[in-house]
């Protein structure tokens, strides 16, 4: 799994305070549910979560945990407070080298959370196999993106 802020870049161009303050928050946030789901956090890239799972169903109920943590945050937060991200999961292969993790499926999952909505979440269709009728919201399919 991968995650990005949306707008982190220009809101550190502003404010750079007030931008390390709104990532720490959102760490927290995500580090919160990581382990409820048997999570592992990979490694932090500037505004970004690097995550593995075990399961293609752990990782996207992890999502959607922390996609409503940081919507329920967002309602009382103002403006420049508040916290929207994208997810991509993709489920494969990886070398583990050290702590990290390289291969093909981590760059699939860094490419799909572009293609993510800000507060969404985009899975592959590999994980839609594994996934489909189990979380408890909807699942939408998009049109064929090219990567």
């Amino acid at each position: 799994m991968f995650t990005d802020m949306v707008g982190y870049t220009a809101l550190s161009q502003r404010d750079e305070a007030r931008a390390l303050h709104v990532l720490e928050k959102h760490n927290t946030l995500t580090r919160s549910v990581l382990s409820k789901h048997r999570g592992r956090e990979v490694k932090t890239i500037g505004d970004a979560f690097l995550l593995e799972f075990d399961s293609a169903l752990d990782a996207t109920l992890c999502a959607i945990d922390i996609q409503q943590k940081l919507h329920e945050h967002n309602l009382a937060a103002t403006e420049p407070d508040r916290i929207n991200i994208r997810i991509g999961i993709h489920e494969g292969d990886v070398v583990h080298r050290g702590s990290d993790i390289l291969g093909d499926a981590v760059n699939i999952a860094s490419k799909i959370e572009a293609c993510a909505d800000p507060g969404g979440i985009c899975i592959t269709a590999a994980v839609f196999l594994q996934v489909r009728n189990k979380p408890p919201h909807p699942l939408a399919k998009l049109p064929e993106q090219k990567l």
